[in-house]
């Protein structure tokens, strides 16, 4: 055993949601998210649940105000969240079109990106951003940091 439960990494995002529910469903639906765990609520929604996107694991739940957590609703209210997620796919064209057709805003269209990654970013129902990528070619640092140098000029 060891001391990182199988299926985790050692960070993994906790987002609070007013509707467990209602996100563990859109994000199966836009990102082919797979439900691991969940904890019904008293009154049957989610008050907790894991999802599997790729290799990564989410957790959610609902806001406690014992334990000062607030739900998305403060993202939207404040237009945006300094919170975003950045997640690769094996075809970014057919990720971003699934995503869209759940229900996801584009923010910004696919485009090659200096450090290798085609990529585009969505907004979903929640204001959570997610940048959706397909990395299509290495690029050593140096180059990085010379294509930084022009775009920043």
């Amino acid at each position: 055993m060891g001391t990182i439960p199988d299926g985790f990494t050692s960070v993994t995002p906790f987002i609070t949601f007013d509707d467990t529910t209602k996100a563990v469903e859109f994000y199966k639906k836009a990102l082919g998210a797979v439900e691991k765990l969940t904890f019904p609520a008293p009154d049957g929604t989610l008050m907790y649940a894991e999802i599997q996107i790729g290799t990564a694991r989410l957790m959610m739940g609902m806001p406690c105000p014992e334990t000062g957590t607030e739900s998305t609703k403060l993202a939207k209210d404040l237009r945006g969240s300094s919170v975003s997620f950045y997640v690769y796919v094996e075809n970014v064209e057919a990720a971003i079109e699934k995503a869209k057709d759940a229900g996801m805003n584009e923010k910004k269209g696919i485009v090659d990106m200096f450090w290798g990654d085609r990529m585009g970013t969505l907004t979903d129902p929640f204001d959570i951003e997610w940048t959706i990528a397909q990395h299509i070619r290495d690029v050593s640092p140096e180059d990085m940091q010379e294509a930084m140098k022009t775009m920043c000029a």
